[in-house]
C-alpha cells in the first residue's frame, strides 16, 4: 500500500523573494532612473525598463496562483519554490518567460505564459479552484491600474492632441512613453488571460464547474490553448475585437494610443 505525502510544514524561506526576482526588480528600477535622466541610449533603457517590468509582472502573476493555492490547501507549492517569485522554478521557463518576452518584443502584446503546477488533489472546493485560476489575471488588472495611476490622477505629462497625434509636454517624454507600454501590456495580459479558452486562466476558471464529460473534453484541448489563442487572434475577427477592446480600456485609463505606439518604437532600439 502506498501513501500520498501530507504536507504540514513549510520551508522556512518559502516566502523569501529569490535573488533572481530581486535582480529583475533592480533592473526595472535602475532602467527607469536611466530612462528618466536620459542616460546613455534611451532606446536601450526603454527596452530594459519594459522587458524587466513585464518579467516582474509574469513573476507576480504566477506568484498569485501559487499563494492562492497555498492558502486553499496545496502546501506543495512551497516545496517547489513557487512562493519565492523565481521564474526559473516554473514548470516551463521557455513557455513562462522566453516566449512571452519574445511576443512582447515582436508582437506588442502581453501573451499569457506557462504556469506553476498546482496539485488539485488538495483543493476541495470548486470556488477555491476557480479563485486560484482567477488570481493571476486579477494581478494583471491591478498592475495595469498601478502603472496607469500617474496618468489617471494627473501626475503624468501634459499632453496636447492635434488630430491623430499626441505631443508630450515634459522633459521626460521617453519615460512616459515606456510607462504607457508597461501599462498597456498589463491590459492585454488581463484580457487574454480571461478568455475562456482551454489551457488558459479563463478556461481554468470555468473548468471546475463543468460536468465530468465536458471536463474530459476540455482537458483534451487544454494543451493546445496557446495554438487556439494564436489562431483566434491572427486568423479570425476576434483579433479586431481584441484590439478595439484593449485600446478602449487603455483610453479609459487615460493612456494615449500614440504614446503607446511611440513607446514600442522606442523599445525596438535596434530598428
Amino acid at each position: 500500500m502506498t501513501y500520498e505525502p501530507v504536507y504540514t510544514r513549510t520551508p522556512r524561506n518559502a516566502f523569501v523573494p529569490s535573488p533572481v526576482f530581486v535582480g529583475i526588480v533592480a533592473i526595472f528600477a535602475v532602467s527607469g532612473v536611466l530612462l528618466w535622466t536620459k542616460y546613455g541610449n534611451v532606446g536601450f533603457d526603454a527596452f530594459l525598463f519594459i522587458v524587466s517590468g513585464w518579467l516582474v509582472s509574469l513573476c507576480l502573476h504566477e506568484y498569485a496562483h501559487a499563494v492562492a493555492a497555498y492558502f486553499s490547501g496545496d502546501l506543495t507549492v512551497a516545496d517547489r519554490g513557487y512562493l519565492r517569485l523565481n521564474p526559473l522554478k516554473y514548470t516551463s521557463p521557455l513557455l513562462s518567460i522566453v516566449l512571452p518576452v519574445i511576443v512582447v518584443i515582436l508582437g506588442g502584446i502581453g501573451l499569457p505564459g506557462g504556469a506553476v503546477w498546482i496539485d488539485h488533489r488538495y483543493i476541495n472546493s470548486k470556488l477555491k479552484d476557480s479563485l486560484i485560476s482567477a488570481s493571476g489575471p486579477l494581478t494583471n488588472v491591478i498592475l495595469a491600474v498601478v502603472a496607469a495611476l500617474p496618468f489617471i490622477v494627473g501626475l503624468g505629462p501634459d499632453i496636447v492632441e492635434t488630430g491623430t497625434r499626441a505631443f508630450v509636454l515634459t522633459d521626460h517624454p521617453e519615460f512616459w512613453q515606456a510607462l504607457s507600454v508597461v501599462a498597456f501590456l498589463q491590459i492585454t495580459a488581463s484580457v487574454l488571460n480571461l478568455l475562456p479558452i482551454p489551457g488558459l486562466d479563463g478556461g481554468s476558471i470555468l473548468r471546475p464547474w463543468l460536468s465530468p464529460a465536458y471536463r474530459r473534453a476540455w482537458d483534451t484541448f487544454a494543451p493546445f490553448g496557446f495554438l487556439l489563442l494564436f489562431v483566434a487572434l491572427w486568423q479570425t475577427s476576434l483579433g479586431d475585437y481584441f484590439s478595439r477592446l484593449v485600446t478602449w480600456i487603455a483610453e479609459w485609463l487615460q493612456l494615449y494610443p500614440d504614446l503607446i505606439a511611440r513607446g514600442f518604437d522606442l523599445m525596438r532600439f535596434w530598428s
